[in-house]
């Protein structure tokens, strides 16, 4: 099998971005093929990957106090208008 590009320092700087899908399609390929080469990187996206979601998990159960949600939506609406 050949060797991947990317060293484990490069994909441990990338993890984030490639489990939130934020890396280019060339980088997600190397960042790929490195898991499937190092045991060790793989161990440590897995372990990033459950952490994530359990995250999102307990974020779900959170009710956000109306005053917050309306704020919120209020900056999301105008950064939406200076967009366009």
């Amino acid at each position: 099998m050949k060797r991947p590009e990317f060293t484990c320092q490069e994909v441990f700087r990338r993890l984030d971005d490639f489990l939130d899908r934020e890396l280019s399609d060339d980088e997600m390929k190397q960042v790929e093929a490195h898991l499937e080469f190092c045991a060790q990187c793989a161990a440590e996206q897995q372990f990033e990957a459950r952490v994530l979601e359990s995250i999102k998990a307990k974020l779900a159960q959170i009710q956000a106090p109306d005053g917050l949600i309306r704020r919120v939506g209020k900056i999301l609406e105008e950064e939406r208008k200076r967009a366009s």
